[in-house]
């Protein structure tokens, strides 16, 4: 058997709502704009559908019956559904506003794609961040993401989006002033697990003899906790090293291991408020970070202010 409430429109339950909230039927038809007629009229017809009084007619005026106050629960609840997506729908008239979920890595987000949500929240603090942190590539064909921040050099066909940058990476080792452990310098810290794959990783393995690979991650900002930590010295993006405060870099930047920095959307919502408003901003943003992200951005490696020649362990290969 069919829900009788299934039966029922927003401006039946907006006249149950209103005569509840008067208790007067001229009362309630002044606060809806209608005459007092009418509003008998769609009051009995919604009493009829539902087969039940909705209210105790009494000389004092209407009182809610107990199923009276069932269906005026679900009117309050309607009219705050109701009122939400309108906020949303027009929020592009009244400032962005809504949830918008992003997809990056670790390494991207901490310290350089934070402070750049931090500023777009600033402008729209309507909108709802959640940041989902991986390296695997989530579906935004079926909404698990709205936006793809990623370092790739082969994003997907199926997605709409830009390339922002060169993402430049260089060695890295402890600051002379941090508890680094006496043989930082000649220890390495690579890549394992899910990003055995990196480049940095094969790079590392090629040049490095095992032995002197100590300690393995599959996160790139665990790297830099690692190298802050004195636990060698490794491979990271520069706009992860360069502003980790207890590491500096040891080495010129290595070329081979450039990728490309992207801003990624599925192209069903890339003109949805909230998203074309944050890919704009994070462009814009990139733009002027863009000396960070490929290696310019002034921090010189070694006490001398130059880059140092960077020596690598026999390889055992």
């Amino acid at each position: 058997m069919s829900d009788p409430t299934s039966k029922l429109s927003w401006d039946d339950l907006r006249i149950v709502q209103a005569v509840a909230r008067t208790g007067a039927l001229a009362a309630a038809a002044q606060m809806l704009g209608i005459n007092g007629s009418t509003i008998a009229r769609r009051l009995a017809k919604v009493e009829e559908v539902l087969g039940v009084a909705l209210f105790d007619r009494r000389r004092t005026g209407y009182v809610a019956t107990a199923q009276g106050q069932e269906v005026v629960a679900l009117a309050e609840r309607v009219e705050l559904d109701v009122v939400g997506v309108a906020r949303r729908v027009s929020g592009h008239a009244q400032g962005h506003a809504g949830d918008l979920r992003i997809t990056t890595s670790d390494s991207i987000l901490l310290y350089f794609l934070t402070p750049m949500i931090a500023s777009f929240k600033a402008r729209n603090p309507a909108v709802r961040v959640e940041v989902n942190v991986g390296n695997g590539a989530l579906n935004l064909a079926r909404g698990e993401a709205d936006i793809a921040i990623r370092a790739t050099e082969k994003p997907p066909e199926n997605l709409f989006g830009r390339k922002v940058a060169v993402i430049a990476w260089a060695p890295y080792g402890p600051r002379p002033s941090s508890a680094a452990h006496p043989a930082a310098d000649r220890q390495w810290v690579s890549y394992g697990g899910r990003l055995s794959g990196l480049k940095a990783a094969e790079l590392v393995a090629g040049r490095v003899s095992p032995d002197a690979i100590g300690y393995l991650t599959d996160s790139v900002a665990g790297a830099a906790a690692a190298i802050a930590a004195g636990l060698g010295v490794g491979y990271l993006p520069c706009m992860l090293g360069d502003l980790s405060p207890d590491i500096e870099r040891v080495g010129p930047i290595e070329p081979a291991l450039n990728d490309d920095l992207w801003l990624l959307t599925h192209p069903d919502i890339r003109r949805s408020g909230r998203v074309y408003a944050f890919m704009t901003h994070c462009a814009e943003a990139i733009g002027q970070s863009r000396d960070l992200v490929e290696g310019r951005s002034g921090q010189d490696a070694g006490p001398d202010r130059r880059p140092r020649p960077l020596r690598f362990p026999a390889a055992g290969r």
